[in-house]
């Protein structure tokens, strides 16, 4: 356990150094969208360019490993809604808790924080994770929470004001470039390899210092009291439930057959393990959610995913 801390620490004290930067004032709130864009636009599409130009196309169109993750989040997603959902929680809140019980935080800090732990191959399997969360999970999130009436213009403009922004977001492209990258084995030219590069390596130490920047925002203007039953219960599915689910569904696909490797199945309860995506409570703003609540979602999933991963981590390698 000491050595994984040794490993972990550093990702969740650069978390904690953007929280109290935002919360004391010495990042003004203003400036957190800047770092929020550069990361999103620039460093983080970069980083995921270069593991999946680097990974074996076989490695990124994986079967085994989409197949027991789109399950496992349909269940997540599932059985939030069903036990979460009541007079006071309707489809729109349900809906938006469920996606932060099922999407963890890979982009930002499950892929530079698996490849220092596992190394550069355990990037393949977390790609593939990142564009099931982003293309079925999040979609069909998106698609529950219209379901009460909360928005005005009903599922269709829902789903098609989803997908408008799947196709915009630099990620998934940056993702299938590097896939067909590797599938081509293309190299990119020196210099502007070495741009990517830098991009690439100010990815991991921005992206998890505006996490806890965009925490410490939401905290700091969130003034509506919402009862630790509606949140805590939810966190504690991400970080336990949720690792869970994904080892014996894939234990299970083990045993029947499926070309499943133990170390895909590694990468992904780990990936479950991580705390709840940050960039969930973007979402539930922009579709008229209670933010407050999913923010305290993802705000105790971080702040517990420090001994619940380190945990998951040791057990597991």
């Amino acid at each position: 356990m000491p050595s994984v801390l040794l490993i972990t620490f550093p990702f969740f004290a650069l978390v904690l150094c953007g929280y109290l930067a935002a919360w004391r004032g010495v990042l003004p709130q203003p400036a957190i969208p800047g770092l929020n864009a550069f990361v999103l636009y620039f460093a983080l599409p970069c980083m995921l360019y270069r593991f999946g130009a680097s990974t074996p196309i076989g490695q990124l169109l994986d079967p085994a490993v989409a197949g027991v993750y789109v399950l496992c989040a349909l269940v997540m997603v599932g059985a939030t809604v069903a036990l979460t959902r009541n007079a006071r929680i309707g489809w729109n809140d349900a809906a938006f808790g469920a996606l932060v019980a099922a999407f963890p935080n890979t982009g930002f800090m499950g892929v530079p924080l698996l490849v220092a732990l596992l190394g550069a191959q355990s990037a393949g399997p977390a790609i593939v994770t990142i564009v099931v969360d982003m293309v079925i999970t999040s979609s069909l999130c998106i698609a529950l929470s219209r379901l009460d009436g909360a928005g005005t213009h009903g599922v269709g403009v829902a789903l098609k004001n989803a997908f408008r922004g799947m196709a915009t977001n630099p990620m998934p492209w940056s993702i299938a470039l590097g896939a067909l990258a590797s599938a081509l084995q293309f190299k990119l030219p020196g210099p502007v390899d070495k741009t990517i590069a830098m991009l690439a390596d100010a990815a991991s130490p921005v992206a998890l210092f505006t996490i806890g920047a965009v925490l410490a925002r939401s905290q700091m203007n969130q003034h509506e009291q919402v009862p630790a039953r509606d949140y805590v219960p939810v966190a504690l599915a991400k970080l336990l439930v949720h690792p869970l689910l994904v080892w014996g569904a894939g234990t299970a696909a083990m045993a029947l057959g499926v070309p499943l490797t133990p170390f895909a199945l590694t990468v992904m309860v780990l990936l479950a393990a991580l705390p709840s995506a940050s960039n969930v409570s973007l979402l539930a703003e922009k579709f008229g959610a209670n933010n407050g609540r999913v923010a305290r979602i993802i705000l105790v999933s971080t702040a517990l995913a420090f001994l619940s991963f380190s945990a998951a981590v040791a057990l597991l390698t």
